[in-house]
């Protein structure tokens, strides 16, 4: 699956730190996934919260950072919509991304 767009999450990784190796291992994980339905997706990511519109949320460093991606299974494309703390994720409507 293609991630749209890594620099997102450096440039966020890059300000706290604490979350690097895991949106590294986010994004390796996910350019090599070939999931074809949010079934399989939560196969591999139990604790993935879906919204509507194939919009996942991602728990990060264990819920302390949220991140929010919409999929399309069909051509295998995955848009970064919000990379935040879960405090910031409190104060958007993540269905209106």
């Amino acid at each position: 699956m293609r991630v749209i767009s890594r620099k997102t999450l450096r440039e966020f990784w890059e300000k706290h730190a604490d979350s690097e190796e895991q949106l590294k291992s986010w994004y390796r994980e996910t350019e090599k996934a070939r999931w074809k339905n949010i079934n399989e997706l939560k196969s591999e990511y139990p604790t993935a919260s879906i919204l509507k519109d194939n919009k996942i949320v991602f728990n990060i460093k264990g819920n302390n950072y949220r991140l929010i991606v919409k999929m399309n299974f069909e051509f295998q494309i995955s848009w970064i919509l919000f990379i935040g703390t879960h405090a910031e994720y409190d104060k958007i409507n993540a269905n209106e991304l």
